[in-house]
């Protein structure tokens, strides 16, 4: 790796209860800063780009009009307004019907739900639609003036018929969706456009520079972390959680708890748990709660020592983080997160390490279906801000109860966006090939058997925290 640069965008803004929205516009103005830094850093010059590459979050609705300006703000990912719409379509076509179409339920978090509820409470806005995008597609698009999308995000949508890798018919005309709304379908390593003159005057980058389709962050993550192959499996803790693993099949859990995606190598899948409030978890305590005395060291390093102070289990104390709703196991917007067992001899640090334990929890459910469907689960590599954290890594080993890997690139879902644009620059002839040269485990952390045998005690009483809690906030 040659250099890495960051922007800050605006967070995203949250009007009411359930509603996650973002300008569009931010993220491009963000991503032609950072390219900028990324360039001086490296001491490279816009010819000594091969390839870009592109990624970012998944599930975004990106409304454009006929002159190409943004209609409304994005309803983002984490945006669960939209119950009404997924029971209409579970109403209109079947929940199983959609899963045979689509490979998944319709949820709350999936682009289509987002465009229907734009389409019956903003008619003046939906009418002046003209095309439609998820988030780093329209950054790409800023680029490079093409629409374009790759399979593993547009598998995200309710629109993409996954196992088939297109756009389903069926769905869209059920949901009176026109195709013509959408872009056109890529491979990820696969060239989609090349570098407009107005993108190159805002990023410095040469035009007529290539650029790939890309992956959504949780298909570029895995291949940057090498999980390419059927066995190789990842957890990843950001602001969500998610558990990813590599299949040469479609596989299907025929009750939606899981995603089935097309992964960002032709010809491969992948099968994937979401947490909602993984990282955001404790990102809340931190924000509400602080973390002790400033003395300008990282607060959630600061977070992980105070938790180190206390033995696993947590003394009883039980954490479920729906801070934002959930999708695995339970598919319920009106999932509410709580702190279970509380006593008086319970310290501020009982209550940081029971959020930790409760997110390995929560990610744990995702491996129990995996077992289910009998998807191999061979190496567990660890990614995201759970990966940094050293009690949080032997934490996801114990609760696991697996040896976990760490690899030797952080940069996640851009390590994989800068591998698949080298795969489209045609530097290595496939993405496993890539990977091959190019991902290394730095690290191995096996399980803690005193500490897996606790692990194992609180995750059924960890389960049972949501059908007790269940009926107080959705009667």
């Amino acid at each position: 790796m040659a250099a890495s640069a960051t922007e800050e965008h605006a967070p995203f803004a949250s009007p009411q209860i359930g509603w996650a929205e973002q300008q569009p516009e931010d993220w491009w103005r963000a991503c032609g800063l950072a390219v900028h830094k990324a360039l001086a850093q490296a001491s490279l010059g816009a010819d000594d780009i091969a390839c870009v590459g592109f990624s970012g979050q998944m599930h975004g609705a990106v409304m454009l009009d006929e002159q190409d300006r943004v209609v409304r703000p994005a309803l983002i990912w984490c945006d669960v307004r939209t119950e009404e719409q997924c029971r209409e379509l579970n109403r209109k076509i079947g929940a199983e019907r959609i899963i045979q179409l689509t490979s998944n339920p319709a949820l709350t978090n999936f682009t289509l739900t987002k465009f229907l509820w734009v389409r019956e409470h903003e008619p003046e806005n939906w009418k002046r639609v003209r095309s439609v995008m998820l988030p780093k597609d329209y950054v790409r698009f800023r680029l490079t003036g093409e629409r374009a999308i790759d399979m593993a995000d547009a598998s995200g949508t309710l629109m993409l018929d996954v196992a088939n890798r297109r756009w389903s018919a069926e769905m869209l005309a059920a949901a009176e969706i026109d195709q013509r709304l959408l872009p056109a379908l890529f491979e990820s390593p696969d060239v989609c456009g090349k570098v407009s003159v107005e993108g190159a005057s805002a990023t410095g980058l040469k035009p007529g520079t290539p650029v790939v389709a890309g992956a959504g962050d949780q298909a570029a993550g895995a291949t940057g972390m090498g999980i390419v192959a059927p066995g190789a499996v990842s957890a990843t803790i950001g602001t969500s959680g998610v558990v990813f693993a590599a299949t040469d099949r479609p596989a299907l859990d025929p009750k939606g708890r899981l995603h089935t995606f097309c992964h960002a190598i032709p010809g491969r899948w992948h099968v994937m748990g979401v947490t909602q409030a993984a990282g955001l978890s404790l990102r809340w305590f931190r924000d509400q709660f602080g973390t002790g005395a400033a003395d300008g060291r990282d607060p959630y390093e600061r977070l992980g020592e105070e938790a180190a102070t206390i033995a696993p289990g947590s003394d009883g104390l039980l954490w479920t983080p729906y801070l934002m709703g959930e999708r695995t196991p339970y598919l319920d917007p009106q999932a509410r997160a709580a702190l279970v067992g509380l006593t008086a001899s319970h310290t501020r640090a009982h209550i940081v390490r029971a959020i930790l334990e409760g997110v390995a929890f929560s990610l744990r459910d995702s491996f129990t279906i995996f077992a289910e469907m009998r998807v191999p689960v061979g190496t567990i590599r660890l990614g995201g801000g759970g990966a940094r954290s050293e009690l949080w890594r032997q934490i996801q080993a114990d609760v696991y109860g697996h040896e976990i890997e760490i690899v030797e690139a952080e940069e996640g879902a851009a390590y994989g966006a800068a591998i698949l644009a080298g795969v489209g620059a045609r530097l290595w002839p496939t993405v496993d090939a890539a990977c091959a040269a190019v991902v290394r485990v730095a690290k191995r952390v096996p399980p803690q058997a005193e500490a897996m045998a606790v692990m194992n005690q609180s995750y059924p009483a960890y389960r049972r925290v949501y059908p007790a809690t269940r009926a107080i906030f959705n009667p």
